[in-house]
């Protein structure tokens, strides 16, 4: 079986199983998070079908990335779920996926849903096989001790990195995916950060624009923003591949959760990243 060892446990988060629950819980009771532990429904998925998720180390984003996964919480439980990140290292394939094996964290592994993965190759001609791309990237593997937490092992996901993010390529790894989500107690997360080293007021009003147009759901925006703004995001790819998927899946609203800047955490405003946490979700 192959095994996607941890890449950054231990330097971006907490890397013993006992200190990363702990690490997890002050997420989502630190005063920039929820305020309290999440409380699982035990009940297939209500009606988020889409997160964005912030993935720097946990004690920058954790408590935004919290929201998220404490309001997934109270919406039920997920059978499968695609995870879509950039790729910052460089490595592998322009888009690429893994489609056998698991995902290690400290809490244990994650299984990775064969069966999605290899509908998705099918329905796209430009996704690829390549567990280069994943070997070193942290985006993904900060969005699994979340999942873990709330769900133990009792879902399976589909990784996929983004190397290349314009709009077409990205869009149609969202219609792909929705393709074969559906029908499936599903969710997609875009795993991403917003704005990198700018003064806290810039970055807000930057993110703003982004942040507006992925509230209406609007793929097309969200990107013309992106480059009208010159907004230094990550993961511009992998959110405009969660909204088109989102709609697909029946999404017809959003919500932001959370906004903050690391310069809420660290009071240092002079060059802050921005981080949001987003729901797409059924009327």
């Amino acid at each position: 079986m192959k095994v996607r060892h941890p890449a950054v446990a231990g330097s971006w988060y907490a890397g013993t199983p006992q200190a990363l629950r702990t690490q997890l819980e002050g997420c989502f009771t630190h005063t920039l998070g929820p305020g309290k532990l999440p409380r699982v429904a035990d009940k297939e998925i209500r009606n988020i079908v889409g997160l964005v998720c912030p993935h720097a180390g946990y004690v920058y984003s954790g408590p935004v990335a919290a929201h998220a996964y404490y309001q997934l919480a109270m919406n039920g439980k997920p059978d499968v779920i695609a995870i879509f990140s950039p790729n910052h290292t460089g490595r592998g394939s322009a888009l690429a996926l893994m489609n056998e094996g698991v995902w290690r964290t400290p809490m244990g592994d994650v299984e990775i849903d064969a069966e999605t993965a290899n509908k998705i190759l099918h329905e796209s001609r430009i996704v690829d096989v390549d567990e280069a791309a994943h070997a070193f990237e942290h985006s993904i593997e900060l969005q699994l001790p979340f999942l873990q937490y709330l769900y133990g092992s009792a879902f399976k996901f589909v990784p996929i990195s983004f190397l290349i993010q314009d709009l077409e390529s990205s869009r149609e790894v969202g219609r792909a995916t929705a393709k074969a989500l559906s029908g499936k107690n599903s969710l997609v997360i875009a795993s991403t950060d917003m704005t990198h080293y700018e003064p806290q007021e810039r970055a807000e009003r930057k993110d703003k624009a982004a942040i507006s147009a992925a509230l209406k759901l609007d793929e097309e925006q969200y990107y013309s923003a992106v480059e009208s703004y010159g907004i230094s995001t990550c993961g511009y790819g992998p959110v405009i591949a969660a909204i088109t998927a989102a709609k697909l899946l029946d999404a017809e609203k959003a919500e932001l959760l959370c906004y903050k800047t690391s310069g809420d955490v660290t009071g240092d405003l002079s060059a802050v990243v921005g981080y949001a946490s987003i729901a797409f979700m059924k009327s």
